[in-house]
């Protein structure tokens, strides 16, 4: 059962965000809460897509908005992708590392299979946006972190600011 008072963004380098998330076994009214608490703190801190490792939640579920609102953020629980097309590269950020930006490579299309929040698995197909949004989240529920993805140059580039998160997470977690 998640405490969803306890959801809260989660910033690097919390280890809940380096864990491979567990997938969900039973969709009930805890899972439909978490999903709305994880839609309310994407919208709160103007994302496109939280998983629930940036809600503090080691479980397999993330929200997608390609325009960032509510009324249309969708829900995926133990999601399975598949990219495919041409690989681009394009300037991503993350709600867990603030301030942090980089080019990322990613493929430019992306089936889906993931389960709603009534437990029926649907299909869905993306491409620019959404397709980098299924990515992006799905990296996050195998604990990787776009950090994880820099070049060596943009790492050199972001080694103050990561410094920055570890130290206030320090301070805060003490």
């Amino acid at each position: 059962m998640v405490d969803i008072e306890k959801c809260h963004i989660t910033r690097y380098p919390s280890p809940v965000l380096a864990k491979k998330a567990e997938p969900i076994e039973v969709i009930d009214d805890n899972i439909a809460a978490l999903a709305e608490k994880m839609k309310d703190i994407m919208i709160e801190n103007k994302g496109v897509g939280l998983a629930g490792p940036q809600a503090g939640v080691g479980l397999r579920i993330f929200v997608a908005s390609p325009d960032g609102t509510k009324k249309n953020a969708k829900v995926y629980i133990n999601p399975v992708i598949t990219p495919s097309g041409k690989v681009n590269t394009a300037e991503e950020g993350c709600l867990s590392l603030p301030g942090i930006f980089g080019k990322i490579r990613r493929y430019s299309k992306c089936a889906i299979k993931a389960q709603g929040l009534d437990g029926k698995e649907f299909s869905d197909q993306a491409e620019g946006l959404l397709a980098r949004i299924f990515q992006h989240e799905c990296d996050h529920l195998d604990g990787t972190l776009v950090a994880d993805k820099l070049s060596s140059v943009a790492k050199i580039a972001a080694r103050r600011k990561l410094k920055h998160l570890r130290e206030n997470y320090l301070s805060e977690n003490q």
